[in-house]
């Protein structure tokens, strides 16, 4: 698994209200959930960010509510995928649950700047900052099973091909 794509940095402790505002989860619809996605973070973030993008965090992203709401936004926005210092436990599920890949790194935060272009090689576990002169920064590879579930879509998806016998 392989991603290219431009850099939205955001600091610790994005809470689930920041990914997607309480307002709006009256609705599982994933279009509507990512029309207003990091929305209270950064209101002019749907207007500038292009599918494919990638979000860098700090620490504890995905914290507060359960609610999977956040990583549906995430990924129905077009997030390629969130490198962060560190998620909170439930998000960190919920994310793979919905096929939302997410990789923990210490370092990447401070070599890189909103609006680099960054390249992660999920598989591999490397990020490749492109066009600066630092070298690749190693990270932890998305486990197999996890892989699996992000390559499916998410639990359900992987759970229906597995009944059909089709992995």
């Amino acid at each position: 698994m392989k991603f290219k794509g431009k850099v939205w940095k955001f600091g610790d402790h994005v809470n689930t209200d920041l990914i997607i505002p309480a307002r709006y989860i009256n609705s599982s619809d994933p279009a509507f959930l990512a029309a207003h996605c990091m929305e209270d973070a950064d209101p002019d973030f749907m207007k500038k960010m292009r599918p494919g993008d990638i979000i860098v965090a700090g620490e504890n992203f995905g914290c507060g509510s359960s609610r999977e709401h956040a990583p549906i936004a995430l990924k129905a926005a077009g997030i390629a995928c969130v490198i962060a210092k560190g998620f909170a436990r439930i998000f960190y599920r919920s994310a793979f649950n919905m096929g939302l890949p997410i990789f923990e790194s210490k370092t990447i935060y401070g070599l890189i700047n909103e609006g680099d272009e960054i390249e992660v090689e999920g598989d591999e576990g490397v990020i490749n900052i492109l066009g600066k002169e630092a070298g690749p920064v190693k990270i932890e590879p998305i486990p197999p099973f996890m892989q699996e579930l992000v390559a499916a879509g998410g639990l359900l998806p992987y759970l229906v091909e597995k009944r059909a016998g089709k992995n």
